[in-house]
């Protein structure tokens, strides 16, 4: 029988695949914007991590911080430079 702590291991790992999938589109993608709301989308599944384990003060720092602030900054210095990467 299943109980809720397997349940919320298989929640926790299948999060932690998804967050790989979206770790290794940001680095491979060209585009750097796609490639900032890449690295965004890896940030909000790692709070969803910490959140399932249970660290709900590291959710509420990291949450602003990693899926705000950072993109945030990241985009502005995206505008003033070129949006691909050149081979």
């Amino acid at each position: 029988m299943i109980g809720p702590m397997e349940i919320m291991i298989g929640i926790t790992a299948l999060a932690a695949l998804f967050s790989t999938a979206a770790t290794y589109l940001a680095v491979t993608e060209k585009d750097l914007v796609k490639a900032v709301i890449y690295s965004a989308i890896q940030s909000t599944i790692y709070a969803f991590i910490y959140y399932m384990l249970m660290a709900p003060d590291i959710v509420l720092v990291y949450i602003p911080v990693a899926v705000g602030l950072y993109p945030a900054v990241i985009l502005v210095l995206i505008r003033k430079t070129e949006r691909w990467e050149k081979d």
